[in-house]
């Protein structure tokens, strides 16, 4: 599995919200989730979103917006309007029976059809911890432009959602998980060399074969001569290029892969931390907690308890 698949595992749409919202300016929409992900995409109209701590990224229609792991934040008619007396508007996909207003669950504000605004509003749920890599790598809003053909496929089958036929919910949440994948693999191709490693890594004739091998099989006991023969190249051909692309040596980027599974691994307490340690390829349990401490700033034991607190 390459790694964007992977880090995307354990994250998913729930609760997505179809909206067809004519509002009277000046108006905000509160996205109240706290969600590591939300994903906004806009079908017609448009607005301003307002982060937390000032920052404005005006979207419109065709564009979506993932904003990463933050308080609530809003979506206004113009940057100014949430300091100027104005109508408040909600959506939390997350509730028992998520809607966009608690006075109004069919998802529709206002009577004018003229100006409307119609988002497809998805908050990702994240189980376990693989997904914190990929927030680390993504600004806290990014936003992409869909073709013409792609948004009016979306806006049909939102469409027949709002309708709510046998599996309209479980239809939306799946759709918000493609475009989701769409989205970010759009926004990394355009990055080129910046976008991390691990991303642009699969691609590459020599880094790809190595980082298949090393993601299916993270506790086997991998060196540089294997990777390189699982490459097909030379060992000093192989370090090379896999440090140029991947800006670590192969050794220190298995490292990170398996502290990464450990973190998962250690959520569940009915694993003790031998059998992670082994999981992940060491010997022994004293072995494996020195080098996650190394790694992590703390005991797996206390990195256990932290988790549980949370």
């Amino acid at each position: 599995m390459d790694p964007l698949s992977r880090l995307l595992g354990g994250i998913r749409a729930e609760g997505s919200v179809v909206t067809h919202a004519v509002l009277d300016a000046p108006w905000t929409i509160r996205f109240a989730d706290r969600a590591p992900l939300t994903m906004v995409t806009v079908l017609r109209g448009g607005g301003t979103l307002l982060l937390p701590g000032g920052a404005e990224h005006r979207i419109s229609a065709g564009d979506t917006a993932v904003v990463r792991d933050c308080e609530p934040f809003l979506l206004a008619d113009r940057g100014d309007s949430a300091a100027l007396p104005h109508a408040e508007y909600e959506i939390a996909c997350f509730a028992a029976d998520p809607k966009c207003d608690a006075a109004l669950d069919d998802g529709r504000w206002g009577n004018d059809p003229a100006g409307e605004t119609a988002l497809i509003v998805g908050a990702y749920r994240a189980s376990g911890r693989r997904h914190e890599r990929l927030l680390r790598a993504l600004p806290p809003v990014l936003v992409a432009s869909d073709d013409v053909e792609v948004c009016a496929w979306m806006a049909t089958v939102a469409a027949d959602a709002t309708a709510r036929p046998a599996g309209a919910q479980a239809l939306m949440d799946r759709l918000l998980d493609w475009a989701l994948v769409c989205t970010l693999r759009d926004w990394f191709d355009r990055q080129d060399n910046d976008a991390p490693g691990w991303y642009r890594g699969p691609a590459d004739p020599v880094v790809g074969p190595a980082l298949e091998a090393m993601h299916s099989r993270p506790a086997a006991g991998w060196t540089v001569a294997s990777l390189a023969a699982a490459a097909g190249v030379s060992r000093a051909l192989f370090a090379k290029r896999f440090t140029d692309v991947m800006g670590q040596s192969p050794l220190a980027y298995l490292t990170e892969c398996r502290m990464d599974e450990a973190e998962e691994l250690l959520a569940d307490r009915d694993l003790t931390v031998a059998q992670v340690a082994k999981a992940v390829g060491y010997a022994d349990a004293f072995g494996f907690s020195a080098a996650f401490k190394r790694h992590r700033g703390v005991r797996p034991s206390d990195f256990r308890g932290k988790v549980a607190a949370v």
